[in-house]
């Protein structure tokens, strides 16, 4: 007989689990990272699969939870019911393992956050456990089809594309069944997780070597100009094509200082759709500078430091710090002995640079501590632009 209570290696303690000889897999967990999910399941395939998780499309929308994880899980051959304001957690291996903890199906649960919780393979436990799962599954209303999963994905990303971000939710729903938890006011994803599970991460550069900005240069007025709290505009010459949905998108501004380059804040990024996101007259109208600079990343829950450039983190700091490991291109080269591994050279001319995870690391742990130390500009005055 087994109990163990487990406060730290939560990927590994759950990978081990899913590898044992259990036939039936349920799962009670209100947020699922697609990357986390593949990491659990492998390869194994499971003869039942039922999971309890929240249906709420702010969820979605705020990169807190996936809406491709619940279509994998359909692949997979799962039920799957949704419950309002879920916070519980528990994962059962058939009659062989119970573990209930506060870990969610997420990269940062896995790895960086600390969960507590608590292993066992007593028959008593996981009686009980069983017991309250098929009452808290009686209570979740039916079962996720495909096409409300479409739907739902349909809806998600026009609210997104549209720019409502963190700032509105209007027209989004919490599909899930109402199984008696009192209501719960809606959470903002922590930064922490958003940045863990982003599958990209890149630094955008604002500006060019001609109109370079100083160190004095207040960050709201930078997005008031440039509108980069709703998209980032990329040339005309070339189409954003490597970026993908919840890309993490570092935004910069080139300074006098040095020449140096301030990374002020970040969002999440959605693909480039052609047409979508190519300016409109009106935009070329509004600022002119767009018809050279022509196409989009749309990106929401967008947040900047506040106050002036000089609050930013130096990019030149980042470099000097980790050489050719800075960034995703120079570390490639240097790993492979052939090509540029000068991260000063990997940006020159370049709308973006894709980030090695050290950098993602590197430039994360900063801007976190810039926005703890200056404060963020405030959603209000964000919704206002654009």
């Amino acid at each position: 007989m087994d109990f163990r209570l487990v406060d730290h290696h939560w990927g590994k303690e759950l990978e081990t689990a899913a590898r044992s000889d259990a036939k039936t897999l349920r799962i009670i967990c209100p947020f699922i990272k697609v990357g986390a999910l593949k990491r659990f399941l492998g390869r194994r395939r499971f003869e039942v699969l039922q999971v309890i998780t929240r249906f709420n499309q702010i969820d979605f929308a705020s990169g807190v939870s996936d809406i491709e994880a619940l279509r994998i899980l359909l692949k997979e051959g799962a039920t799957v019911r949704g419950v309002r304001n879920l916070h519980a957690k528990l994962y059962l291996f058939g009659s062989d393992r119970a573990i209930v903890a506060s870990t969610n199906l997420t990269q940062a649960a896995f790895d960086r956050n600390h969960e507590l919780g608590f292993v066992s393979d007593e028959a008593s436990i996981i009686t009980e456990c069983t017991t309250y799962f098929e009452k808290l599954w009686a209570r979740a209303g039916t079962n996720l089809s495909s096409s409300k999963v479409e739907d739902w994905d349909k809806t998600v990303t026009r609210h997104l594309a549209l720019s409502a971000g963190l700032h509105r939710s209007t027209g989004l729903r919490d599909y899930g069944a109402d199984a008696g938890i009192p209501e719960a006011p809606p959470e903002s994803p922590p930064i922490s997780s958003l940045l863990t599970d982003a599958p990209q991460a890149f630094v955008k550069f604002l500006g060019e070597s001609s109109n370079r900005v100083p160190l004095s240069f207040q960050t709201i007025q930078e997005i008031r100009e440039g509108g980069c709290g709703t998209v980032l505009a990329y040339p005309a010459s070339k189409r954003p094509n490597s970026v993908e949905d919840g890309a993490i998108m570092f935004i910069s501004r080139l300074t006098r200082d040095r020449d140096d380059i301030r990374v002020f804040g970040l969002a999440i990024g959605m693909r480039h759709v052609p047409g979508r996101d190519d300016a409109t007259p009106a935009d070329i109208k509004r600022r002119s500078w767009r018809k050279t600079w022509p196409h989009y990343i749309r990106v929401h829950h967008a947040q900047f430091v506040a106050g002036t450039m000089e609050n930013g983190v130096s990019l030149y700091k980042l470099m000097d710090s980790l050489g050719s490991d800075s960034f995703e291109p120079t570390q490639r080269n240097a790993a492979r002995g052939e090509g540029n591994t000068n991260p000063r050279r990997a940006y020159s001319q370049q709308a973006a640079v894709k980030l090695s995870p050290q950098g993602l690391t590197w430039l994360s742990t900063r801007l976190e501590a810039a926005f703890r130390k200056h404060g963020t500009v405030p959603s209000a005055d964000l919704a206002k632009v654009d």
